[in-house]
């Protein structure tokens, strides 16, 4: 029981000092403008790169995926609320199923 105590504050070490560094040592450094913004496209990145995988091997039809997600890039790019976006994704894949079916 006590290696698991200090196995479970060793990983929240391990978790929390990286994050907590550049927060302390880097604090008043000021990044150029062009670095900011790009770094402000960082959490879009990452987060595309975990969904992407999913969209295409969530449905048994490649066609379905590919639908679905136009239909979500394009309720996007329009800039509607994210229920419709999501709603609009899950109805191009239905769409797309069913087209395929018959």
């Amino acid at each position: 029981m006590t290696s698991l105590i200090f196995l479970v504050i060793g990983m929240g070490l391990v978790t929390y000092i990286p994050r907590m560094l550049p927060m302390v040592f880097l604090q008043k450094v000021q990044l150029p403008v062009r670095m900011r913004r790009f770094l402000e496209f960082v959490p879009y990145a990452v987060l595309a790169s975990l969904i992407f995988p999913d969209i295409l091997f969530s449905v048994e039809n490649i066609e379905s995926a590919i639908m679905g997600s136009l239909a979500a890039l394009i309720l996007a790019a329009l800039k509607v609320n994210l229920i419709l976006v999501v709603i609009g994704g899950i109805t191009g894949v239905f769409i797309m199923d069913v087209i395929l079916a018959g």
